[in-house]
Formats: structure tokens, C-alpha cells, sequence
């Protein structure tokens, strides 16, 4: 027979193996943490066929601003969008935040690979001033993978700048697909979101608040 004392005893083992569990794996933990005492800027890629590339770059931003850090944004492709981020950071943080807007949409949009490059040089050098200036401690360059993949921007000449002339402070994120390889193997940071499962599969266009 199992009496009420005997329950309490197994909830009383229960409680006291969870502790000591708990206990072993926060030391392991601050003896990991205690050998992690480097900082640095750091490169980020955000890639992948999923959702939740740029928004995940704007987390970032959003923490930035919290925290009276100076940061900007340049976007490569969607600088045509009417976008809630866009709305909110211009009209509440603009004094830590610049905001530019340099793409005209996707290239299927445009139709003109000429004025597609042109944009995408526009906006590469400001991204650079951006980069350079040492008040601005992180830089989010939305969509910029896109524009390395159909070749608006020189690759080589991408990298050579984040190399070389990126303050070792300053944080970039650099979202979009097909993220190229080198581009990879140089960040810091790298997250591949993958997709599951879209709604824009099953007929559902793109919404507010969800999508822009």
C-alpha cells in the first residue's frame, strides 16, 4: 500500500535530483562562460530559404536602439516597400537609427538589370560610409545577398572592405538568400533559416505585420 508519506518522499527525491542536476550544469556553464570574455564586431549572415531573415536582422537593430546604441540600415531590394519597420524606426528613432531605403524591388520587378546594378552600387556606398563611420556601431544590410547573387555588387570588392576597413567594433548583418560561400566562410555568425512550411504556398498573399 502507498500512503501519503511515501508520495511526498518521491517528490522530495524528485526535487532534490532535479537540484543537483541543475546545479552540475550551471557550473559547467560558468565554467564556460569564464573563457568567454573576448568581444568583437562581429560579420552576420542571415541566409536560408525560410522566413525571418530580415526580420531577425531588425531584432538586432531593435536591441540596438534599446540599448542607445547608434546603428543603420540600408536596404538593397525592398527600399520600394512600404514596410512597418521602416514606419516605426523613422518615425520614433530616427536620432540613433538612419534608415536608407536604396533598392527599387526585385529584379523581376524592375525588369532593367542596368538600373538593378546602379541601385545596388548606390546603395553599397553608403552602406560603406556607414561602415566607416566609427560613431555607428552596427550596420544591418538587408538584402544585400541578393544583390551579390545576380552579381549587382562585386564580390571580392565586398569582402576586401569588411576585411580591411570595417572598425574591429562595428557589428554587420548581411540578410537575403544564397548567401555566397566566401561570404560564409568570413562571418562570425552564420543562421540558415529553413523553410517548413508558407502560407504563400496555399494561396495567401503576403500581410501586414507578418511579411512587411
Amino acid at each position: 500500500m502507498t500512503t501519503d508519506i511515501d508520495h511526498d518522499d518521491n517528490g522530495q527525491d524528485d526535487n532534490a535530483r532535479h537540484a543537483e542536476k541543475m546545479a552540475k550544469r550551471k557550473a559547467s556553464r560558468d565554467r564556460i562562460m569564464a573563457t568567454k570574455q573576448g568581444e568583437k564586431g562581429l560579420l552576420i549572415v542571415h541566409t536560408g530559404t525560410g522566413k525571418g531573415k530580415s526580420s531577425s536582422g531588425f531584432g538586432m537593430i531593435l536591441r540596438c536602439i534599446a540599448h542607445d546604441m547608434p546603428c543603420a540600415v540600408v536596404q538593397f531590394i525592398k527600399g520600394a516597400w512600404d514596410t512597418g519597420e521602416r514606419r516605426l524606426i523613422e518615425a520614433n528613432f530616427a536620432d540613433l537609427c538612419q534608415f536608407y531605403a536604396m533598392g527599387e524591388g526585385f529584379t523581376w520587378e524592375t525588369q532593367d538589370r542596368e538600373r538593378d546594378i546602379a541601385a545596388a552600387r548606390r546603395g553599397w556606398e553608403k552602406a560603406k560610409e556607414l561602415i566607416r563611420d566609427p560613431r555607428i556601431q552596427m550596420v544591418l544590410l538587408d538584402e544585400i545577398n541578393i544583390a551579390l547573387r545576380y552579381d549587382y555588387l562585386d564580390l571580392d570588392e565586398v569582402l576586401t572592405f569588411l576585411r580591411e576597413e570595417k572598425p574591429p567594433m562595428t557589428h554587420v548583418v548581411l540578410t537575403g538568400r544564397n548567401a555566397k560561400p566566401e561570404l560564409i566562410e568570413m562571418a562570425d555568425l552564420v543562421t540558415e533559416m529553413t523553410l517548413v512550411k508558407h502560407p504563400f504556398r496555399a494561396g495567401i498573399k503576403a500581410q501586414a505585420g507578418v511579411e512587411f
